[in-house]
């Protein structure tokens, strides 16, 4: 696939209307564009050049999760499509529990990754509620405690090589992935400026055990502004409400140039922090930390953008993975 081509794809399918649009309609562009015979072609035209390197160099980074973010086409203000590589075991914190500015999709293309949904519940685990906002252009992305929550898990599903699923912006989830893997990430246009990040209490629940009932998303028709496939072939749109929990997203806000919640030039695990692209840490920049109900997170590092060669190296491999 040319890089313009994939770029009208995305304006036509996203549309151009003034709502956005949603979790399904981005799932199913995102899972045609994940298919190893249209984003081969087109991540290794990317790779030889045929993109505005330094800028998708700017908004690409290593993050602390322990998975490298690398813009492919940046198409301000509709959306941003990227690749996530996910390293996978290398001992970065686990995600918090978040949700977004903008309705979101991702596609498997290598390995596989677990997905959680939750909702507010009197009988769900204690955790502490934050918002995650930005001083203004260029500024640093800020915590803000908001107070004591409670959330369930609402559905758990492993999602593998070719299946996709859609989020809408107030859906609270997190990610985990636990091996290698290779996804491809959609966001769409912001709908509002905050977002919703969930930091659960010491001593209550790791990594989404005992947190309640589960059950598949996407199979059954999906759950709480949730759309999902069992593959990219066969679109199962999610029910239209949402799982609440209160005004944001958790996406980079890179498309307006306003910087970056996430990333920092160290290892994985080097800073605690972190979201499904980044969300928490253990300092700020002046040191001062936050605490509440035995969470302890502060207001995310700068990200630092990932050297051209690395970039290009990263494109030039999963080229090579998908046979082109």
């Amino acid at each position: 696939m040319q890089v313009e081509e994939a770029r009208r794809l995305l304006v036509e399918r996203l549309g151009g209307g003034p709502g956005p649009p949603s979790p399904e309609s981005a799932r199913a562009v995102t899972a045609q564009l994940a298919r190893p015979d249209t984003l081969g072609p087109l991540v290794r035209r990317l790779s030889a050049g045929d993109l505005d390197l330094a800028e998708c160099t700017r908004l690409s980074y290593r993050h602390v999760l322990g998975f490298d973010k690398l813009v492919l086409l940046a198409g301000a203000p509709r959306f941003m499509l990227r690749i996530h590589f996910w390293h996978g075991g290398t001992g970065a914190a686990p995600e918090d529990i978040h949700n977004h500015r903008c309705a979101i999709a991702s596609a498997v293309v290598r390995g596989h990754v677990r997905m959680e949904c939750y909702e507010p519940a009197a009988n769900g685990v204690p955790a502490t509620a934050y918002r995650e906002t930005i001083d203004g252009p260029g500024g640093a992305w800020r915590l803000r405690r908001v107070g004591d929550a409670r959330l369930r898990l609402v559905c758990t599903q492993r999602y593998s090589a070719g299946r996709s699923y859609g989020l809408a912006a107030r859906t609270l989830h997190r990610v985990v992935s636990e091996e290698p893997a290779v996804t491809l990430f959609l966001e769409t246009v912001p709908q509002r400026s905050v977002t919703d990040v969930y930091v659960r209490h010491r001593g209550g629940v790791a990594d989404g055990s005992g947190l309640g009932d589960s059950g598949g998303v996407g199979e059954a028709g999906g759950v709480g502004g949730v759309a999902g496939a069992g593959s990219v072939s066969g679109p199962v749109a999610g029910r239209a409400t949402t799982t609440g929990g209160g005004s944001a997203t958790h996406d980079d806000g890179d498309r307006r140039g306003d910087g970056d919640r996430a990333g920092t030039g160290g290892r994985p695990g080097d800073e605690n922090r972190t979201d499904h692209e980044g969300r928490t840490g253990t300092r700020d920049r002046t040191g001062a930390a936050l605490r509440a109900g035995g969470a302890e997170r502060a207001d995310p590092p700068p990200k630092t953008p990932l050297p051209p060669a690395v970039y290009l190296a990263e494109l030039d491999s999963l080229a090579g993975s998908l046979g082109y």
